[in-house]
């Protein structure tokens, strides 16, 4: 009896086992089927000249490919990379599908102003980073999404910015227009009017012989380096009030063209001067860190002048110096010895180049 229960026993736990097996083992093709079913989805849905990830669905690789045209992207791409091409025109029905794009990357091909569908870009309501660069455009793109962050445009042949571009772009954080061919009557008041979260401009290597006329007040770098610029007009910062980092490099500013205090800014950290027409060192802020002058015409340099306060005694807290660490002078015509009280007034200096 006892014999009879044991078999009866083992033969239950065999059954269990190979129900098991037989339940593995049929499980097992239809995840494998699943999983091929799907990547076979993506590849038929893949552009045939582009690269199509198996680990990254939402991304659609088609640089470098000799391209002369965007082929039609799936609806599945967020991330979309075209640059290093031939192509020399936009159409909307590529993007007819696409409405999730938030990455475009169109840089280095052969784009020009005409070429580009209007609107084609202002349907992508999603799209938050748009790659222009190398390209032939003669305008900025417009219209532009409102959910834009970064707009990309530099070293095409822009000579013209279509009025109220940037008026709905409140989410834009960074412009880059250098390298272009702006001129002053390119920018008037309300060029950057509505770019309310503008964190960097960059304007560097234009024909600008002014500086712009209004800058959103939030901006916190301002690249200006290359152009003609000779003199900043009084007053010119003090709406800006979060500025950081200002270039200037390689302009035409002279003595005349500095008011008193125009660079006396509170915020402002790191000051680039180098390759202008200064004869003497300009009036800053107690908490400006960085100072680029090098490659002008100066030939003193008084330090109770330029300290940003009467220069300290003996006793004095570090928190109550000018914070300046670094002072670039080379390029002048200043000769050591480097003179005491500018020691005296700027001791938390951790580098000079004379």
């Amino acid at each position: 009896m006892r014999q009879t229960m044991n078999v009866k026993l083992c033969s239950c736990i065999l059954v269990v086992l190979l129900a098991n097996i037989v339940w593995t083992r049929n499980i097992r093709p239809i995840y494998d089927q699943t999983s091929s079913y799907d990547w076979s989805f993506y590849s038929f849905e893949c552009p045939q000249q582009c690269f199509c990830p198996p680990g990254f669905p939402s991304a659609l690789y088609c640089d470098s490919r000799e391209l002369k045209e965007i082929p039609i992207i799936p609806a599945r791409i967020w991330y979309l990379y075209l640059q290093n091409n031939l192509i020399e025109t936009i159409r909307g029905e590529s993007f007819a599908n696409a409405t999730q794009l938030k990455w475009i990357n169109l840089s280095n091909n052969k784009l020009t102003s005409n070429g580009i569908e209007k609107g084609v870009f202002a349907r992508l309501k999603n799209l938050l980073y748009l790659f222009l660069e190398d390209n032939e455009l003669e305008e900025v793109p417009a219209p532009l999404p409102a959910s834009l962050e970064q707009l990309r445009l530099a070293r095409n042949k822009i000579t013209t910015i279509p009025g109220e571009v940037f008026s709905n772009l409140e989410n834009l954080t960074m412009l880059d227009l250098h390298h272009n061919k702006l001129l002053d009557s390119t920018l008037s008041d309300a060029t950057f009017q509505g770019l309310s979260n503008l964190i960097q401009l960059n304007i560097a290597q234009n024909s600008l012989t002014r500086m712009p006329p209004i800058v959103p007040p939030n901006v916190m770098q301002l690249f200006l380096d290359n152009n003609s610029i000779e003199a900043i007009p009084e007053n010119y910062f003090n709406a800006m009030l979060k500025l950081l980092f200002l270039r200037l490099n390689n302009n035409k500013l002279t003595d005349e063209g500095l008011p008193a205090k125009v660079f006396n800014i509170s915020s402002l950290l790191d000051l680039q001067l180098s390759n202008n027409e200064l004869t003497k060192v300009p009036a800053i802020g107690i908490h400006l860190e960085h100072l680029h002058l090098d490659n002008n015409r100066i030939n003193s340099i008084n330090g109770t002048q330029i300290c940003p306060i009467p220069v300290p005694g003996d006793h004095v807290y570090d928190m109550d110096l000018p914070r300046l660490r670094y002072l670039r002078l080379d390029g002048n015509e200043i000769k050591p010895p480097i003179p005491f009280d500018l020691m005296l007034c700027f001791r938390l200096l951790q580098a000079i180049v004379i």
